[in-house]
């Protein structure tokens, strides 16, 4: 997630999702009245979608506010607060999108299509400086102009024909684009309570209205815990299968498995040491995502260049990790390790149906004695002594795989030394956006379901200071002069993946998560996305023994 964020937005292996149906509407009943305990691997941040900077954001404003489509359990888009799938013209470039009449808002307001025309609008407003408003840039008319203060806001390609019809206008045909309207930011916002709250807006449960499956309480930033109650005023709240869901932020995997075992938490997520010791657990289950662990590599600092400009010393720690020693020992959760930035089983070329990851091969395999030149050429021009800090976030298995990295490549490299900092998640992804960072272990999930998602991350005039024009050609090749040749797009974006990831080690791929959790035999449905938010929980149920 930014993507990130992104965030994004980007949690990581470390939720859940659930998502099934019951066998007969008397148990249906039955089983919707008893609460389902869940852990977050960290904080909630806001509540405004504007905003939205991590996971744990997107999971529960996905279950708090609805947008245009969602996502069934096999990842499939389906229509949610739009009435059925978008019209779209021969050109690819404008959709047409019907609303349903009978969603509302928790106050009883209707849902419109101005509803979401000002929430986009809000978006892109450069005097607000949203993290996720370059989903709004790389897809929407006039967005890119509007951010860089060019044109006015009400330029944008988005127009509520009437209540329930709304018009978007793309700047080139994205053949991705309905799925990138499942991402929270372009979920609806009621402008008149969003104005009435001011900046107290999505800062507390209160101080929000919702239009989703859920209502949230017992919140406010800061909070680490809080509830979801299911929204009675929801479209389709018969469907809803939970009254209550209760959220408590944990940590350390160590005491989510105490919590599980004590009954306190019904699905605890495991990583490292706990996930290999609790596999024959019957209640021990491992699930694929397509989040990914990576390193961005920031090449200015403070308005100065740091070590990593030099593309040697990014070569060289690049070959230099020994990813399947740290995914099967340090990690040691079912993750796999990945070698480039588009993660295995997430999208398929659109005439033979190959795997991405299959199709563009290995990039950047361990290589010591590769990684060793890159690292006596690095030396020649930076000096002998390079010091580096490394940022991760202060979960558990961040921490040690931090630790486990600062130590390999210390050990590899004579002359290196590795500064790591272990900091909270908002506090890490802040000093991110400010490029206050050299290194910075995190994870990244695609906001929809295409590569270039996870590829425009090293676009020129992202927050790590990567600039690369081929690269930039190959990206706008693909999204403009190839947008509707799917073919040719295609072998041009696994030549954009090669040219940041294994030519220019623009940043360092480590591992494809692998949700390891133990669950309450009682939970049923559990599954997970592959973009979006990585859970959604319309469908949780706990049933009743």
């Amino acid at each position: 997630m930014k993507k990130t964020i992104k965030s994004i937005i980007g949690l990581t292996a470390l939720m859940t999702i659930i998502s099934g149906c019951s066998g007969g509407k008397q148990k249906e009943v039955a089983e919707a009245t008893k609460p389902l305990n869940l852990m977050s691997p960290s904080e909630l941040t806001t509540l405004d979608t504007s905003v939205m900077l991590d996971f744990p954001d997107a999971i529960v404003q996905t279950a708090a506010f609805e947008g245009l489509y969602a996502l069934d359990d096999k990842d499939q888009l389906i229509p949610a607060t739009a009435k059925e799938m978008p019209e779209i013209s021969e050109d690819g470039k404008t959709y047409t999108i019907k609303l349903r009449e009978e969603a509302k808002w928790s106050n009883d307001d209707p849902v419109t299509a101005k509803d979401f025309e000002y929430a986009w609008k809000k978006m892109i407003d450069p005097s607000n400086g949203f993290v996720y408003s370059f989903l709004v840039v790389d897809t929407i008319l006039n967005a890119e102009d509007i951010s860089e203060g060019k044109k006015p806001v009400d330029e944008l390609g988005v127009k509520a024909l009437d209540e329930h019809t709304l018009e978007v206008k793309l700047k080139e045909a994205k053949p991705y684009f309905t799925s990138v309207l499942a991402f929270p930011t372009f979920f609806p916002q009621n402008q008149k309570f969003v104005e009435k709250m001011g900046t107290d807006y999505g800062t507390t449960s209160e101080n929000v209205v919702y239009n989703g499956p859920f209502t949230v309480a017992n919140w406010k930033q800061t909070d680490l815990s809080w509830d979801l109650n299911k929204n009675e005023k929801y479209w389709d709240q018969s469907n809803v299968k939970s009254d209550k869901i209760h959220y408590e932020v944990v940590k350390e995997a160590s005491t989510a498995l105490n919590l599980f075992e004590d009954g306190q938490l019904d699905v605890a997520t495991v990583t490292g040491e706990l996930a290999k010791q609790n596999q024959s657990n019957p209640d021990y289950h491992s699930y694929p995502a397509a989040t990914m662990n990576y390193i961005r590599l920031n090449q200015k600092r403070k308005d100065k260049d740091t070590p990593l400009k030099n593309e040697n010393l990014r070569k060289a720690l690049a070959l230099g990790i020994d990813k399947e020693n740290l995914v099967n020992n340090i990690i040691a959760d079912g993750s796999k390790p990945l070698y480039g930035a588009i993660t295995e089983g997430f999208v398929s070329n659109p005439k033979t149906g190959v795997d991405f990851r299959e199709e563009a091969g290995d990039l950047m395999k361990y290589n010591q004695e590769e990684a060793l030149k890159y690292w006596a050429l690095a030396k020649k021009e930076l000096g002998d002594k390079i010091t580096l800090d490394l940022m991760v976030t202060d979960d558990g298995s961040y921490k040690k795989m931090g630790e486990s990295l600062q130590g390999s490549l210390e050990k590899l490299f004579s002359g290196l030394t590795i500064n790591v900092s272990a900091l909270p998640t908002e506090t890490a992804l802040n000093l991110s956006r400010e490029s206050d960072y050299d290194m910075f272990l995190i994870y990244w999930t695609p906001d929809y379901q295409d590569p270039i998602s996870t590829l425009n991350m090293l676009r020129t005039g992202n927050d790590r200071n990567y600039s690369n024009p081929k690269y930039d050609a190959l990206l706008d090749d693909a999204s403009q002069k190839y947008a509707t040749d799917l073919e040719k797009r295609w072998e041009t974006l696994i030549a954009a993946e090669k040219e940041g990831i294994e030519t220019t080690a623009g940043m360092i791929i480590i591992s494809q998560n692998q949700q390891s959790v133990l669950q309450n035999p009682q939970v049923k449905g559990l599954s997970y996305h592959t973009f979006a938010a990585p859970l959604t929980l319309k469908n949780v149920y706990k049933a009743v023994e």
